[in-house]
């Protein structure tokens, strides 16, 4: 209820009739419902700029990003229009703005290279498609699964270090943009070394304006991060093209873009195995979902809005079949859009909407102008982009409070920079796995006591100075459930402790309050312990067991062994069964 009040002091419903409200399953089919029937007036205006504003940055990012696939610019502009709408209508999150992504257009690019070694445009715009859509529909999927949670499985480290080397990865494949220089080595070091082999083979006017478009977007992004720096250098780029004519000195334009809205159709891809477009489309899925609910959090926790994990694989999944239904790629959640969105002051999804009318505008009306390009500047946005993915401060972050997830974090870094990006989500998620493993494989534990004079509490005796173990017993709690990758570390932390207790110790007591599962591998182990500490004079019990762990031990026989009066509701009640034959000290 707390949470509630505090999304309608920032999003308040409007006193009106409630008779007019809409029906709750309408609301529930479609989010945009639900922000429509609280629309004030006065959000209009606020709307309708932020849109102008996001139009503004998505303009030139659409036609820059599909650079780093290999794609026509024409096909950006597609997947920059309906998944806005689309997603505007299904997604869970009031400000979430989707579309091209640096991130999911690298992994796009890995992905086609691997479908399509030797593929034409055609076949490239066609398999993007295809990959677009399979996303959707796994996302769909996962939805009716309930599979939310996957948004949590690459953790804060392993998605820092995966987005720090996408972002190493896409500037270095920017050189070839600036210099004109055409480099075939992979890797970090490689192409630079490969580059200065070829110093002379640089395009001077090429690198000069690359690089002062690059500089001028960095300023702007330090001095002013409100302002639109790359519709700012795209604009300055035809203008430049078009008075001085930088074709003719041997700077590359962009070229033709097709004044024509997408047109619905079935993409059918040739000569791609399913089983390899389906692992393709997995991986996509899993980073481009995952950094697109951190995003979409991250605001909605800003703003004190809840966004449901669940209901934004629908969202994501509607937007990404939209987008291969009409010719375009996968997309993702764009946090330098949502933030430009929220900066202004966007406060519900017609910012997306109006958005993409102005981008349909542009579409139309636009494409004459968008032919000056100059490739480099194009360049140089991409580069500015994967400037802004690289988070060295939460990089530092990670080394000041937690070296293990800074290695971690390194790890994917690493894997991206030098196996390649797609190889690179492999790592990330093999390394999520081992992040993961390693912080439940070791489960803390302690030892508790009482406070002399109060036998009614127990502490942890590492913790509270005044605690004592109670004499004869010697309580000992895990955090963390027993299964078969830790309970062979439980069991040794056991004999460690069993060997260093007072010989008149004669009871040993599992506190169980956080152990929420025991598997079948878990069992036989405290069997086994229950017989070995049997023969040192140990009886073994047990206190907080939950209903999961209650019914494999009684099943498995290892309660009836222990014996009910071995058997405790709370650990409370160790304490007043002992104390009546062994008083406290």
């Amino acid at each position: 209820m707390r949470f509630a009040s505090r999304s309608a002091a920032v999003f308040p419903e409007p006193q009106g009739d409630r008779r007019h409200r809409l029906p709750a399953w309408l609301k529930a089919a479609v989010p945009l419902a639900a922000q429509l029937e609280q629309y004030s007036p006065r959000w209009l205006a606020q709307d309708a700029v932020a849109g102008l504003a996001i139009a503004a940055v998505a303009l030139p990012t659409a036609v820059a990003y599909p650079e780093i696939a290999g794609l026509p610019p024409a096909v950006g502009l597609y997947a920059s229009i309906l998944p806005l709408i689309v997603y505007a209508i299904f997604g869970s999150s009031r400000q979430l703005i989707v579309g091209p992504d640096a991130v999911t257009l690298a992994i796009l690019g890995a992905s086609l290279s691997q479908l399509l070694p030797a593929g034409s445009d055609e076949q490239k715009v066609i398999v993007s498609a295809v990959l677009a859509l399979t996303v959707g529909i796994m996302c769909l999927l996962s939805a009716v699964l309930r599979l939310g949670f996957i948004a949590n499985f690459l953790s804060r480290p392993i998605l820092t270090g995966y987005l720090c080397g996408i972002s190493l990865t896409l500037l270095i494949a920017q050189l070839g943009r600036l210099t004109t220089v055409p480099l075939e080595s992979q890797g970090l070091l490689r192409p630079l070394v490969e580059l200065a082999g070829e110093i002379t083979r640089v395009h001077v006017p090429t690198l000069c304006l690359g690089l002062g478009m690059f500089l001028l977007m960095r300023l702007l992004r330090g001095r002013s991060p409100r302002l639109p720096a790359p519709l700012l250098a795209v604009a300055i780029g035809i203008l430049l093209s078009w008075l001085f004519d930088l074709q003719s000195i041997g700077i590359a334009l962009i070229g033709e873009i097709p004044a024509s809205l997408p047109q619905l159709s079935v993409p059918v891809p040739q000569g791609v195995e399913l089983d390899d477009l389906a692992l393709n489309a997995f991986a996509i899925l899993v980073v481009s979902f995952g950094s697109g609910i951190v995003t979409a959090r991250s605001f909605g926790a800003k703003n004190r809005y809840r966004v449901d994990a669940n209901r934004e694989l629908i969202g994501f999944g509607a937007a990404n079949i939209a987008c291969g239904l009409f010719g375009g790629f996968p997309v993702t959640g764009a946090d330098s859009r949502t933030a430009i969105n929220d900066a202004v002051g966007g406060r519900t999804q017609v910012a997306g909407l109006v958005a993409a009318a102005v981008l349909i505008v542009a579409l139309v009306a636009l494409t004459n102008v968008m032919k000056y390009l100059p490739i480099p500047v194009l360049g140089a946005v991409i580069a500015s982009a994967a400037v802004d993915l690289f988070d060295a401060a939460q990089l530092r972050r990670l080394w000041q409070t937690s070296r293990p997830d800074f290695a971690f974090a390194l790890i994917a870094m690493a894997g991206v920079v030098g196996l390649g990006v797609l190889k690179g989500v492999l790592i990330a998620i093999a390394a999520a796995g081992v992040y993961l493993l390693a912080r439940v494989s070791r489960p803390s534990d302690a030892l508790l006591g009482c406070i002399p004079g109060d036998s009614h509490a127990f502490y942890k005796l590492h913790r509270e100075p005044h605690a004592r173990p109670l004499p004869g017993l010697a309580v000992y709690l895990v955090q963390g459930s027993l299964l078969f990758f830790n309970i062979d570390y439980v069991r040794d932390r056991i004999r460690w402790i069993v060997s260093r207790l007072p010989q008149s110790t004669r009871y040993f007591i599992l506190d169980a309050e956080a152990v929420t599962t025991i598997d079948s591998t878990a069992d036989a182990v405290l069997a086994e312990l229950v017989e070995e500490l049997a023969r040192r004079n140990l009886r073994f019990g047990i206190a907080n067991l939950h209903g999961q762990p209650r019914q494999l031990l009684a099943r498995s026989g290892l309660l009836a062994t222990i014996g009910p009066d071995m058997v405790f509701a709370r650990v409370e009640d160790v304490a007043r069964a002992f104390h009546t034959t062994q008083p406290l000290p």
